[in-house]
């Protein structure tokens, strides 16, 4: 297999980001997203410090004391030198009050995977109020990952499946070095998932975690609006009363951290909720069903798992492609009777209806009922399919996107974001 490196995967939609951040920037989000390796990698810095579980404090492989770290990062930010402090919750709380009284001079970078720190610098009590902008960083961008990929799989459909999946860049040794990459994948998330997802709780809230995992399964299993988690969570157990409103503070926390999303169902006030990463959809649907965090995983129920869900991780994938490369918001379209895979919206208004088929075949009858829900909006009308010989004729009156088609317009965002950077 070809080696692939993470240095390959540039991410040119949160180096476009990043030329808008303030002097002082928190970037913060989940466990191994890459926040270190792009604030290493692909920007600007002096110093880099990096505070290790004890609150011992690294530069350059050499450990320091706290005192002269705290010496030498005010007099670097004195001097108008970018300095970044890497796991910056790990550091004592009269830290802050040190910041505050340097005011906003130099530029600090402080890197956070808790989201505790982001909500209490953020907050009215802290001391740094005003003073930090949020940089949050989630998974790689959709166009990112498609063109950087493209140089490594020449086949189109493989690309896309591949690219949905290696959106996590802690997935990247995998696809490294193992002759199945999926079947690699399912072998490593057992492990991996409960351990990236653990940092959105803090020691003192176990009982919490309980909850947070229940709704995570709970939105897994397909329970996507608040009144079916709520129903979930109070049939295990897990909550006092089967009222929706008891689940909003959760789902809140779970969307700022970056591991739930919540997609608006168009013409409506109405929300579901789905995971941002498929590989977490794919655990935690496991553990609910089958029970992985207790006991042996079975490789080929895994696989034919994945292989069931990649049709839903593909349209994800695809709704947020096209939404960002036609700068409008992606929704849903849910009514009695039918459904529509994703709604392109400005502000109120439909710009385009889209349905993702990511199948082998699909039959006359299927593109008919295509082209009858379709024909409801006077909109653009897109259909994504694989390759194009997957339909038995052209639908009428919608335009047909390939994997090829989704490549291009990767592409076309790509160089747009470079013309930013």
């Amino acid at each position: 297999m070809v080696s692939l490196t993470v240095v390959s995967i540039v991410r040119h939609s949160d180096l476009a980001r990043w030329k808008s951040t303030g002097a002082w920037v928190l970037v913060y989000g989940r466990r191994k997203v890459g926040k270190s390796y792009f604030i290493r990698n692909f920007t600007k810095w002096d110093s880099y410090y990096f505070v290790g579980r004890e609150g011992e404090i690294f530069v350059d492989s050499e450990r320091i004391s706290y005192e002269a770290f705290r010496r030498e990062l005010a007099e670097k930010l004195k001097h108008n030198e970018t300095v970044v402090v890497d796991e910056f919750q790990r550091l004592p709380s009269e830290f802050s009050d040190m910041l505050h009284s340097l005011g906003t001079r130099g530029r600090l970078v402080a890197v956070s995977s808790t989201l505790w720190l982001s909500r209490e610098i953020l907050s009215g009590r802290s001391p740094l109020l005003g003073m930090m902008t949020e940089f949050k960083m989630g998974l790689v961008d959709e166009a990112d990952i498609l063109v950087n990929l493209s140089s490594y799989v020449s086949d189109p459909k493989r690309l896309v499946e591949v690219s949905v999946l290696l959106r996590e860049p802690w997935l990247t040794p995998v696809w490294e070095r193992a002759s199945n990459f999926e079947r690699g994948v399912v072998q490593t998330l057992r492990y991996t998932v409960p351990a990236l997802v653990g940092e959105v709780f803090r020691e003192e809230e176990r009982f919490l975690s309980r909850v947070y995992e229940g709704v995570l399964k709970a939105v897994a299993s397909g329970k996507s609006v608040s009144s079916e988690i709520a129903a979930y969570l109070y049939s295990n157990r897990l909550m006092a009363a089967q009222d929706p409103s008891l689940v909003h503070p959760y789902l809140r926390v779970l969307e700022r951290i970056g591991i739930l999303e919540k997609v608006k169902f168009y013409g409506k006030n109405r929300y579901m909720y789905r995971h941002v990463s498929p590989v977490v959809d794919l655990f935690f649907y496991m553990d609910a069903k089958y029970g992985i965090s207790e006991r042996e995983l079975e490789e080929e129920q895994a696989l034919r798992v994945l292989r069931e869900k990649m049709p839903l991780y593909v349209e994800q994938f695809v709704a947020y492609l096209l939404s960002k490369s036609m700068g409008l918001w992606a929704e849903k379209i849910v009514e009695p009777g039918h459904e529509v895979d994703v709604a392109l919206v400005d502000f109120k208004s439909l710009k385009a209806a889209v349905e993702v088929k990511w199948r082998e075949t699909l039959t006359s009858s299927d593109v008919e009922k295509i082209e009858e829900r379709l024909s409801r909006y006077k909109c653009r009308k897109i259909l994504v399919v694989p390759r194009g010989d997957v339909l038995p004729r052209e639908p009428k009156g919608i335009e047909v996107f390939s994997a090829e088609n989704l490549l291009e317009l990767a592409r076309t965002r790509v160089k747009k974001l470079q013309q930013q950077l």
